[in-house]
């Protein structure tokens, strides 16, 4: 019998759960004790959504040695993905002989949205920035106080905060000293309308949300602040409550993981009623959707003026680089001019959508799409640093 089973065994290292839109790895382990060396074609049953067809790698593998072969994969879309056999065709040097063996059993494989950012911008979130460096202060809107500690009462003190439990206990005034509250809430908003469908470099504009979403709220985490989560289309979606409790981060991840596209209009009136039903307290909306022309954006502007009075509202949407690449373009012939005036006609219109968001007391924020995460939590460090929250 050629090729016997026990001579020959194929296994798969691989994570249980991958990155999304990031480079993966995968490493297959190969060893034979046939007394030649090995030749071995190899097919890997990769899940449906890579659609690869031509995946076939062939190596030759000595006796009595363990070899490791590694391949990446970048993922695209969140879900579960389902690993088939690797396909095993053993072939003698002078392929004579070729005998068909399965390795690497069936597996399912989790994507999560792009976990591996985190580690990119940990040292950003930890980094404290302070006014030397050029940050101007805002006064805030409100009056947001936490307890600190008790003292006793010297000229000047507000008499309101004075403790007479602890006066009477120690015979002399004191009062409760308070400062500004350091834990704010933030909740990224996430628009699940088709607008969000869009494709940019294999990704969707909804999953460049995702993925930021995850980094920026690690990043408040480890600033103190209490994170949360919005989702909307024409009607509601999940909504995290905001906290920095141990698990905050990993229940925001598990929630995102869940979120899919639908084909309909967005209901912004719906998010406003939510917003104003259950965030009672002043909070950063950093709200990630995508307006493809004024008309589409003044159609929501009452509802976004609405959050703007009761939070401090952060409009994130996207630039269209393919238009904007075009309307750079030279143009030679009166086909690329006419293309080069429309394209340059829609970047315009963007410009304008930012402008006027400012002109009604709403930040806005236009980036392209790979740069979204940097773009996003750059703009929060700065509200931090300015005490804007």
């Amino acid at each position: 019998m050629f090729f016997p089973k026990h001579k020959f065994t194929c296994s798969r290292i691989i994570s249980n759960r991958f990155s999304n839109s990031d480079q993966n790895a995968v490493t297959l382990m190969l060893w034979h004790s046939y007394p030649l060396p090995l030749r071995v074609d190899l097919i890997e049953e990769l899940p449906e959504q890579f659609q690869e067809r031509g995946n076939k790698k062939t190596q030759h593998y000595s006796r009595n040695k363990k070899h490791s072969l590694q391949y990446l994969l970048r993922p695209v879309l969140r879900g579960d993905y389902h690993f088939g056999h690797t396909v095993c065709m053993l072939s003698s040097p002078l392929r004579l002989v070729q005998r068909r063996r399965l390795g690497s059993q069936p597996t399912v494989v989790k994507v999560y949205p792009s976990f591996l950012q985190l580690r990119q911008y940990q040292l950003l979130a930890q980094t404290v920035q302070t006014k030397e460096q050029g940050a101007k202060q805002m006064r805030k809107i409100g009056h947001s106080l936490e307890f600190d500690h008790i003292k006793e009462y010297v000229s000047g003190d507000d008499i309101r905060a004075m403790n007479w439990k602890a006066t009477a206990r120690q015979a002399s005034l004191m009062i409760n000293s308070f400062v500004d509250e350091r834990s704010q809430q933030v909740y990224c908003v996430i628009d699940k309308g088709r607008l969000m469908k869009m494709p940019f470099d294999g990704l969707s504009l909804m999953d460049y949300a995702i993925n930021s979403s995850l980094v920026l709220s690690n990043v408040a985490l480890t600033r103190q602040d209490r994170a949360g989560l919005i989702t909307f289309s024409h009607k509601g979606g999940e909504f995290v409550v905001a906290d920095r409790k141990a698990g905050q981060l990993k229940l925001l991840q598990e929630a995102l993981y869940r979120i899919n596209t639908e084909f309909y209009e967005s209901d912004y009136e719906k998010l406003y009623l939510q917003v104003r039903s259950r965030i009672k307290q002043r909070s950063l909306l950093i709200l990630f959707t995508n307006f493809e022309s004024t008309s589409g954006m003044r159609r929501q502007l009452p509802y976004l003026r609405q959050m703007a009075r009761h939070h401090l509202l952060l409009v994130v949407f996207f630039e269209n680089t393919e238009l904007a690449a075009l309307a750079h373009n030279p143009a030679n012939t009166l086909e690329e001019v006419y293309n080069h005036t429309i394209a340059g006609k829609f970047v315009f219109e963007k410009k304008m959508m930012v402008k006027e968001l400012m002109h009604h007391g709403i930040m806005a924020l236009l980036t392209p799409p790979e740069q979204l995460t940097v773009q996003t939590v750059n703009k929060y460090v700065e509200l931090k640093t300015r005490q804007a929250i």
